[in-house]
């Protein structure tokens, strides 16, 4: 993990095509502006979370079967991981 510290109007730039920038500090909080191309999606890690957890909800898959599916690929293959 990169710790960077930043003033606000001060930006930090992650590859060749996203900017953020800290548009204000109070408090606790911290209000960021991200530029992005419209192909690069953006949310909340919370929000993040709950669309993965909906879209496996919608798949019927249990997070034990995957991880079972798991251990038996592994035992098949040979593969660990």
């Amino acid at each position: 993990m990169l710790i960077l510290t930043r003033k606000s109007g001060e930006k930090i730039a992650i590859g060749d095509n996203i900017v953020i920038t800290v548009l204000e500090t109070k408090g606790n909080q911290v209000k960021l502006g991200i530029e992005a191309p419209v192909e690069i999606t953006i949310h909340r890690q919370e929000v993040y979370e709950k669309v993965c957890q909906e879209n496996l909800d919608a798949t019927g898959i249990m997070a034990s079967d995957l991880s079972i599916a798991s251990e038996l690929y592994q035992s098949v293959s040979g593969k660990k991981e």
